[in-house]
């Protein structure tokens, strides 16, 4: 008796949505990682909605100041310097998001995005920004799901 090929439909899903529909059906995903992907997606489009139909700015890195909240658990170092060496090559692939700063008239507080302000000073150039008015609240939640 032959076996059906089980990887057949993975390759037949870059054939087009017809194949792709078909893919899924072969294989569903389901229990933890189809909860795990939702989760994913949900933040990667509540970020996105923060960014969507804001114009991209490029600021002095002097002008930007830290969050009122700590964004992450620890410094990686080693994955500073890789961003680092990512930057100096190829530029800043994405922007930061900040908020005019709520006590500084012409100043700047970075809701996510403090590596990358970090990189810019440290390289002399300025940084692509995300400028959006938002309260504390938000800026919060907007900050944890950047670092999700």
């Amino acid at each position: 008796m032959a076996r059906k090929n089980l990887l057949a439909g993975l390759v037949e899903a870059e054939a087009g949505d017809r194949a792709s529909s078909a893919a899924a059906a072969a294989y569903p995903i389901r229990g933890a990682s189809k909860s795990m992907i939702r989760s994913v997606n949900e933040l990667a489009m509540q970020a996105d909605a923060y960014l969507e139909g804001e114009q991209v700015v490029e600021l002095d890195p002097s002008a930007v100041d830290g969050s009122f909240v700590s964004d992450r658990m620890g410094d990686d170092e080693e994955q500073y310097q890789e961003l680092l060496e990512a930057i100096r090559e190829r530029g800043q692939d994405s922007p930061i998001l900040v908020r005019p700063h709520p006590g500084s008239n012409g100043r700047y507080m970075i809701v996510f995005g403090h590596r990358r302000v970090r990189v810019a000073r440290e390289l002399g150039r300025k940084v692509r920004a995300v400028v959006k008015e938002i309260d504390d609240k938000t800026h919060v939640i907007a900050q944890g799901q950047e670092n999700s």
